[in-house]
C-alpha cells in the first residue's frame, strides 16, 4: 500500500502545501542508541516542514489517534528536522467519513484512492497543523 501512496506525496505536497520536496524517504526504520526502535511509511522534507506519513489499508479513528503520538516520536527519531514544523498526512484506500472528519480536527491531511492514484480527501481549503517544537 506504501508504495502506492509514496510516488504522490511530493505532488500533493507542492500542490497543497505550495513547497518544494527535496527529500522522500520511505519504510524507514530507525533505531535509537537505548534501544527503542519504530517504522516510518515515509517523511517528506521541504525546506520549510517534515511530512511525516502513514497508511493503512483501512483507516481508523484508532489509527488517527496513534498517528498523533507518531508526530511527536518523529522529532525524537528524526533530529535532523526537529527545528522543522511537522505535518501529518494520513492514506488509505477508503476512508469513511467520520473517520475523515476526525482526522481533520486533529489537523491531519487525508488521502485515498481517486483519479490520480492518490487525492486529498479533505474539504477545499483544509491546512493541515503543522506542529511547531513547542506546542502540541
Amino acid at each position: 500500500m506504501e508504495d502506492l501512496v509514496a510516488p504522490s506525496l511530493p505532488r500533493i505536497i507542492e500542490d497543497r502545501l505550495h513547497e518544494q520536496v527535496y527529500d522522500l524517504m520511505v519504510h524507514l526504520k530507525r533505531r535509537l542508541p537505548d534501544g527503542r526502535m519504530k517504522e516510518f511509511d515515509a517523511l517528506v522534507v521541504t525546506p520549510e516542514c517534515a511530512c511525516l506519513n502513514s497508511t493503512k489499508a483501512t483507516l481508523r479513528s484508532a489509527d488517527v489517534e496513534s498517528f498523533v503520538a507518531d508526530i511527536a516520536a518523529s522529532r525524537t527519531f528524526f533530529p535532523e528536522h526537529a527545528a522543522l514544523p511537522v505535518a501529518g498526512i494520513l492514506a488509505s484506500l477508503f476512508v469513511e467519513e467520520n473517520v475523515l472528519t476526525y482526522a481533520e480536527k486533529q489537523g491531519f491531511l487525508v488521502l485515498a484512492v481517486g483519479d490520480e492514484i492518490m487525492e486529498i480527501k479533505n474539504w477545499p481549503g483544509f491546512e493541515p497543523k503543522r506542529w511547531n517544537k513547542y506546542s502540541g
